[in-house]
């Protein structure tokens, strides 16, 4: 089935309302991220590798922010030949429009890895017995200020050995180095397809909802709360992907 392509931005907009994960984004949104994130589909891959790696007999793996549940397939591709024992798959998102597409995603692939799909608030989710956590672009829409705990949250709820994995866009600390990078970004999206226009409005429409930190942010904060491991394992312009691991 063909991905309609995504135009939200296409057009001049009277004003530019902040970004939301509406019905609208859903439609075009695997059109709208791998034109837009480089490395996007790396990152999955690295999801399905670290799963097979990390996941435990008896617990359960959380894909936060699922979305239309990429990263949860990439989870459950991972576990296929060589599942441990009694795990289940939790993927949450607050967009009820996104959990509707993604059941019929995930419904698309039959696999003995069972899923089960929540449609709440990350931050009032409880997590339980946890062996893997990914967080695929979902932390850099938590309040700067909510996000500590958060991370003590799922720190609390994973089983020694058990792994955060994040995927973010990151800030560098540098100015001239952050611009760069912006620039190179930008590039990405004009060999994509995508307008000046367009990289203009959503630029717009994300900056109010999307607050990135450097990843010495993350490393100190992950560092702090307990993780004794940390490593940024992909890395293409300004995005990245890190692992934090729970001592055993």
């Amino acid at each position: 089935m063909t991905t309609p392509r995504d135009a939200i931005y296409a057009e001049p907009l009277a004003q530019v309302s902040d970004f939301v994960f509406d019905e609208r984004v859903v439609e075009v949104f695997p059109d709208m991220i791998n034109r837009s994130v480089p490395g996007y589909q790396s990152i999955l891959h690295g999801i399905k590798q670290l799963t097979r790696h990390y996941a435990q007999p008896d617990s359960n793996l959380y894909d936060l922010g699922c979305s239309l549940g990429a990263a949860t397939l990439a989870m459950r591709q991972g576990l296929e030949s060589d599942a441990p024992a009694a795990v289940k798959i939790i993927a949450i998102d607050n967009s009820q429009a996104m959990i509707e597409r993604a059941e019929r995603h995930i419904e698309g692939f039959r696999s003995s890895i069972p899923v089960q799909l929540k449609c709440e608030d990350i931050q009032a989710s409880e997590f339980d017995s946890a062996s893997v956590i990914v967080m695929n672009f979902t932390l850099q829409f938590i309040p700067p200020e909510q996000r500590q705990h958060l991370l003590e949250r799922i720190y609390a709820g994973l089983k020694p050995g058990g792994v955060l994995i994040i995927a973010e866009k990151f800030k560098h600390p540098s100015t001239a180095m952050n611009e760069t990078l912006i620039d190179l970004h930008h590039e990405f999206k004009r060999a994509n397809g995508y307008s000046e226009l367009e990289i203009s409005q959503k630029r717009a429409a994300i900056e109010n909802i999307m607050k990135i930190d450097t990843l010495e942010t993350h490393r100190q904060r992950l560092q702090t709360i307990g993780f004794s491991e940390f490593a940024i394992w992909f890395q293409c312009y300004n995005f990245a992907a890190m692992l934090a691991q729970k001592p055993q």
